[in-house]
């Protein structure tokens, strides 16, 4: 059987007897890990593992969001904890080429430790905009303001991703910056016109729309769609990501549990191909939940089928003296501190 079109997460840092039975039968495309999963090492690769033998895949991917900052499912003391990439754009500031460099090597080394564990799929690079009274959630997640800075160190992150054999997605399209509200609990409504919309916040994305996979926004565009978020639209779907924007990688939404959304998880799921989606995500590890969106989600097939499977080839890894690696990052982000408080 092929894989359909849709990630799920699990509930714990093994498989249920239920879940196995569940992956089993419905056949994600890929696996979610958040923090509920990840104890060691071991345990991860132990994981994920599991999780390519129920599906009887060996290349389904497995996914995390290892940002840096507040968003990093890999915590110390078994992983590095990694700066937000805000930081990176405030040496970027001050010295354009340590900012590049500090970018490649946190995408070289993120990728590294991911690598090492099975993870074939990190959910960077964030490139929303960072825009003044916006809400906070995404904040120093985003390099600054400036699209062209952005979409610079946002490519050489990804550059060193690839280089550790995994494959980045591009979020939060078409932009989440100018959000007033957190998506995971409310629905933002962005009111700006749509042509300054082109000249900023989907500006990083148009530089960037080469890459192989992008997650949407739960995000209303009112002067787009004043009905439906960017997630199960097809206006901003058709119109602007594969319009304006011009990406033709694999389009997957953000976590359908989201209370941005409502309606039932079957409804979110069909709504989301329905407006243009490739592939639906859920990351809760619920049960219901996840059966409800597998019954709504699709064999994976033709165009959709042919960007994942891009996707899957995207990375190509290559040897770097990491100890080195990790000894530049330090000393470079140390230096940036140390202006800082100078």
């Amino acid at each position: 059987m092929g894989a359909k079109a849709f990630i799920s997460g699990c509930a714990g840092p093994s498989l249920t007897a239920d879940e196995r039975a569940f992956f089993a039968d419905a056949g994600p495309w890929g696996l979610i890990l958040f923090a509920r999963n990840c104890v060691d090492a071991g345990q991860i690769r132990r994981l994920t593992d599991e999780f390519r033998s129920v599906v009887g895949r060996a290349d389904a991917p497995v996914l995390i969001d290892q940002e840096g900052g507040r968003v990093q499912r890999l915590k110390p003391p078994h992983w590095p904890a990694y700066p937000p990439v805000g930081a990176i754009g405030d040496l970027f500031r001050r010295d354009p080429e340590a900012g590049l460099r500090a970018a490649w090597l946190s995408g070289r080394l993120i990728g590294e430790d991911l690598h090492a564990l099975g993870i074939t799929v990190d959910c960077i690079p964030c490139v929303d905009i960072r825009v003044p009274g916006a809400s906070s959630v995404i904040g120093d997640r985003s390099y600054g303001s400036e699209p062209e800075v952005i979409a610079e160190l946002a490519r050489v992150t990804v550059v060193g991703l690839a280089a550790a054999g995994v494959a980045p997605i591009l979020k939060h399209i078409p932009g989440h910056g100018r959000a007033l509200s957190d998506s995971h609990f409310e629905l933002p409504v962005v009111d700006t016109p749509v042509a300054e919309l082109e000249d900023s916040d989907f500006e990083p994305f148009r530089r960037l729309r080469d890459l192989p996979m992008a997650m949407t926004a739960h995000v209303i565009y009112a002067a787009i769609d004043a009905d439906a978020p960017a997630t199960l639209s097809a206006p901003v779907i058709d119109g602007i990501i594969r319009g304006s924007i011009g990406f033709d990688g694999l389009v997957m939404t953000d976590d359908l549990s989201m209370k941005a959304l409502d309606g039932t998880f079957e409804d979110r799921a069909a709504r989301s191909f329905a407006a243009g989606c490739d592939m639906a995500l859920h990351c809760n590890g619920s049960m219901r939940e996840m059966v409800a969106v597998a019954s709504r989600s699709p064999e994976l097939a033709g165009a959709a089928a042919r960007r994942a499977e891009a996707a899957l080839v995207w990375a190509a890894r290559a040897e770097t003296d990491i100890a080195d690696a990790r000894r530049e990052f330090a000393d470079l982000m140390e230096a940036m501190t140390s202006a800082g408080e100078a």
